[in-house]
Parts: structure tokens; C-alpha cells; sequence
């Protein structure tokens, strides 16, 4: 994945409404009156959300009929996933840390 494409997939995911928009996708397309239905924004404010993600790549809108359906498209999510995976050692091993201190406080809160 492209730097600028990472950097676009954790813009569009940095909104908290967006992130909403992409777990209903995952139920399954949806046009934007459906999309706007549990949110006190507008339905015009709802498709400016949706053009963010679609330029993300996260989104991709066609046209059934009359309707114009937006889908969930997960790649990119599996590419910052990955992304992400390669800092778990150094999570990993701040909690080991983190833990380790804690015990280290404890015994001698308790040796006290």
C-alpha cells in the first residue's frame, strides 16, 4: 500500500461517523438515506463522509436502478492491519513492562 494511500485509509477512519458507516457496511450495501438513518447529520453530510472513504478505497458506490448503493470494500482495512501488526512487538513487550512493574510495586506495597 501506497504511503499516501495509508495515510488516506487512517484519515477517513480517524472520523468516528465514518468508522459507523463502515460497520453497517459490513451488514451489507446500503444507499445513503439508509446510511443517514441512526445519525442527526444530513443525508448531504452523509455522502461527504462516504466521498472520503471512497477516495480511501475503504468504499465503493454503484448504481442499482435508482439507487446508488455503497459497498464496503475491506482491503485497505487489511493493509493498515498489517501496517499496524509490525509495531505488536514493541506493544507487546511495553505491556510485559508495564506488567513487570506493577508486580514490582505491589510487592512492595504489601511487603510494608
Amino acid at each position: 500500500m501506497a504511503d499516501d494511500r495509508l495515510s488516506a485509509v487512517f484519515s477517513a477512519l480517524a472520523d468516528p461517523t465514518r468508522r459507523e458507516i463502515l460497520l453497517r457496511l459490513m451488514q451489507g450495501d446500503a444507499n445513503v438515506s439508509q446510511l443517514a438513518e441512526p445519525f442527526t447529520v444530513s443525508q448531504p453530510a452523509i455522502s461527504k463522509h462516504l466521498k472520503v472513504l471512497e477516495t480511501a478505497g475503504l468504499v465503493s458506490r454503484s448504481r442499482v436502478a435508482t439507487s446508488r448503493l455503497s459497498h464496503l470494500e475491506a482491503e485497505p482495512l487489511r493493509e493498515a492491519t498489517m501496517w499496524m501488526e509490525r509495531y505488536k512487538h514493541f506493544w507487546s513487550s511495553s505491556f510485559d513492562k508495564l506488567d513487570a512493574a506493577l508486580a514490582a510495586y505491589q510487592g512492595k506495597e504489601e511487603s510494608r
